[in-house]
């Protein structure tokens, strides 16, 4: 079958003996142990190979969730973002509820030790998605996907600082490359807001706050969680959204959104209702093709093609929402974007 594998019956075993003393056999281990050695064939979904299909899930899903939400934030004069938010974050528990409901996932129970030590993380949680909604509603998306590669130099500054770690100069020569892009784009954009650019640099540090809290509390929360092991993706997801509905509750209370809320002409509108659920069913989406993604890739590929797929959203985001840009602004948006592959490229080296 295999092309190693050799069956021998009584009547063969006479007629090919001279063939057979001839030929050394192979023994059956070592049969087991070349078969083994040989590549497998790789997976099919829907006729494609699986690891192809991942990812392009996983660069539909995360692209689509950004120009989504441009989309609602920009184009149906809707002013209250933080409800917007607020609307995602109980979509998305919800349904990652009903994957549990169904038999998808196994989801950690709500505990009040577990919620207490999580706390701490969902409110840096709440910051990093709260500052992304309202810097996405006043800056372009391609200067958008540039500022944020800014988190990596505030996530490399926390590692040299915080956890002692150190980089090679190839890995600061592209996190240097990054600052420079991002600062010549805000210079030269057209669009440029003070309250946009602002709202981008706290979402940077919040990104960055977020990435290097939860590393160091991952171990805490292993000790309250049911199998004493760290949380699983989807109860974070679940954690994350379902926490996150009071302190977005009190943001949209202090920024005056309850006022006037449902008079707003953007909820009477079908497109703006049904662009606001698509983006958040496809943020929920993408927790399940980011690990179905990395089931059949490594993290370095993993990375390199989520660093990858800006750039089409970029572009995207330039064509799509009509952005303003000229040679100068438009070179430093390739410039970051290439610095952010490259980024990731020499960082797993």
């Amino acid at each position: 079958m295999w092309g190693l594998r050799r069956t021998y019956n009584k009547s063969s075993t006479m007629t090919n003996q001279n063939d057979e003393e001839a030929q050394p056999l192979v023994p059956q281990q070592q049969q087991k142990t070349i078969a083994s050695s040989q590549p497998l064939p790789p997976k099919l979904t829907c006729g494609l190979p699986s690891v192809f299909v991942a990812g392009l899930c996983y660069c539909c899903a995360s692209g689509s969730m950004v120009l989504l939400n441009k989309h609602a934030l920009a184009s149906f004069g809707f002013t209250a973002p933080t409800a917007l938010l607020c609307f995602q974050c109980l979509l998305a528990a919800v349904l990652v509820k009903l994957c549990e409901l169904f038999g998808f996932v196994k989801l950690q129970p709500l505990k009040r030790d577990l919620v207490a030590v999580w706390f701490p993380v969902n409110l840096i949680f709440v910051g990093m998605i709260g500052t992304s909604f309202y810097a996405l509603k006043e800056v372009g998306v391609g200067m958008v996907t540039v500022w944020k590669n800014l988190s990596n130099v505030v996530t490399a500054l926390g590692d040299v600082f915080v956890y002692k770690r150190s980089f090679s100069w190839q890995v600061w020569g592209c996190l240097g490359l990054m600052l420079v892009s991002a600062v010549a784009g805000a210079s030269t954009d057209v669009q440029f807001s003070w309250s946009g650019y602002s709202w981008q640099i706290a979402n940077c540090v919040f990104t960055s706050g977020y990435a290097l809290y939860l590393r160091s509390v991952m171990d805490k929360v292993a000790e309250h969680t049911t199998n004493k092991q760290k949380m699983d993706e989807f109860s974070m997801v679940y954690y994350n959204n379902l926490l996150s509905v009071p302190p977005i509750l009190l943001m949209m209370w202090y920024f005056g959104e309850f006022r006037g809320l449902f008079e707003q002409e953007a909820l009477r509108n079908p497109a703006f209702l049904m662009v606001s659920t698509l983006g958040g069913v496809i943020g929920f989406g993408i927790s399940f093709s980011s690990l179905w993604y990395l089931s059949q890739t490594t993290a370095t590929i993993y990375s390199l093609v989520g660093a990858l797929n800006k750039i089409p959203v970029a572009i995207v985001g330039l064509v799509a929402f009509a952005e303003p840009t000229n040679p100068k602004n438009l070179t430093s948006i390739i410039i970051g974007l290439g610095a952010g592959v490259l980024f990731t490229r020499v960082k797993s080296k």
